[in-house]
């Protein structure tokens, strides 16, 4: 495995986890959700766009 799918996997990783708590904040509601469902989904949407950007950078290195 090389450093490129290492972070794909991180990132896609991250992106799991931070779609989770986003997900639990809202189940939860209340003061919590106020608080903590749109960082975690303005995380969320950070991360999904790291990990489209690292998938885009390894399918033009395996065209090349």
């Amino acid at each position: 495995m090389n450093l490129l799918t290492i972070l794909i996997l991180m990132a896609l990783g991250a992106t799991i986890v931070s779609l989770v708590l986003g997900l639990y904040s809202m189940e939860r509601g209340g003061e919590y959700d106020r608080v903590h469902s749109t960082r975690y989904m303005a995380a969320r949407v950070a991360f999904q766009g790291v990990t489209l950007i690292l998938l885009l950078i390894a399918l033009f290195h395996a065209g090349a």
